[in-house]
């Protein structure tokens, strides 16, 4: 079967048509999908590894898929084809930034990039099991994978030209300082102003601190459970290290550089329904301490990020009318902050992340 043949039978998700559908550019992206995929399939000669009726999968800005390499260095003649994935990104900065990120981490904690196309924003990366997550796990088993994997990507900074691609936490920090009040008052102030204040000191201490630390280092700022695949060939399950160390991998980084504790925030905004009822504010700061000392991380330093982290998401859902999800943004910062905000649904009836 032909590249083209092959790329016009791959289905577009449902959920990936919906979300760029909205508008000209979103729509232009996915009528050009088939061609950018069969481009990419004859030039890295890849065959399309689909089941029948099965769709690829697909994040908020990609698709991925399922493909065998036919020609791959260590595949003798008549040897089973190599097992990787396809992903074509949306254009945006950072489906730019992943592919650096991956180079710099070469598959050490990260999954592995075996080829990219700047021009498509086409990655061939490494297969790794779509099925198995750090979600099918505890959050108490997590937590020293997820922290093995930090101390794997936290690269400090050399001279390799990959790194001049990346905005830096504490620059962030700068800016919020001055958008974060600035769009609190556009919105009509949507959550009391102590709140506000207490994410702006984040803001210029860790700007500042930051700045000046000199332990800055490759951040994946999106390193959520469901970003944490595991490795195909690792499904032992009887394996007493089959959730170990070495066994997963991060995908999707939106890299960044700075402190490491940056993040943190992720993991607090996800699995809150799995918080302990009878007192779950002390259930999420355990969380963050646990977490950041399983990545040999500063557990206040994580809290204050991922307090800023989260008013920064409450603004941003309260400017699309997201209502429960900025419900679920300030339950989290208010908690983080020490005072839990009244009039929030109880935490076990707040919405889960898309």
């Amino acid at each position: 079967m032909s590249p083209v043949s092959q790329s016009a039978d791959v289905p577009i998700p449902p959920d990936l048509s919906r979300r760029y559908d909205r508008s000209v550019a979103g729509r232009a992206w996915l009528a050009s999908l088939p061609a950018l995929i069969g481009q990419r399939l004859e030039h890295w000669e890849l065959d399309v590894d689909l089941k029948p009726g099965a769709l690829p999968w697909s994040g908020r800005g990609a698709i991925v898929v399922p493909v065998r390499r036919r020609h791959a260095d260590g595949i003798p003649d008549g040897g089973t084809p190599v097992a990787a994935a396809l992903k074509v990104a949306f254009p945006h900065e950072d489906a730019v930034r992943e592919r650096q990120a991956l180079a710099l981490w070469d598959g050490d904690g990260a999954v592995g990039l075996l080829a990219a196309d700047a021009g498509s924003c086409a990655l061939l990366l490494e297969r790794l099991d779509a099925g198995r997550s750090l979600l099918d796990i505890s959050p108490e088993a997590a937590a020293p994978v997820w922290g093995d994997l930090v101390r794997r990507l936290s690269l400090v900074p050399d001279s390799r030209p990959q790194w001049r691609e990346f905005d830096h936490v504490a620059a962030m920090a700068e800016r919020w300082s001055d958008e974060l009040p600035q769009t609190w008052e556009e919105l009509g102030r949507p959550f009391p102003r102590w709140l506000l204040e207490a994410a702006l000191e984040v803001c210029q201490t860790r700007g500042v601190v930051g700045r000046r630390s000199g332990i800055d280092v490759l951040v994946h700022t999106d390193m959520h459970y469901g970003n944490v695949l595991a490795r195909c060939g690792t499904e032992n399950r009887s394996d007493p290290d089959a959730d170990g160390p070495g066994r997963y991998a991060a995908i999707d980084p939106q890299p960044m550089i700075g402190e490491a504790e940056f993040a943190i925030a992720p993991l607090l905004w996800n699995r809150l329904h799995e918080l302990d009822r009878q007192s779950p504010a002390k259930a999420l700061l355990r969380r963050c301490r646990d977490f950041s000392a399983a990545a040999l991380l500063d557990g206040e330093i994580s809290r204050q990020w991922s307090l800023a982290r989260e008013v920064d998401n409450a603004l941003q859902y309260a400017a699309r009318r997201q209502d429960a999800a900025v419900a679920r943004s300030l339950w989290v910062a208010s908690t983080l902050a020490g005072r839990t905000l009244e009039d929030l649904p109880a935490v076990h009836d707040l919405p889960v992340p898309a």
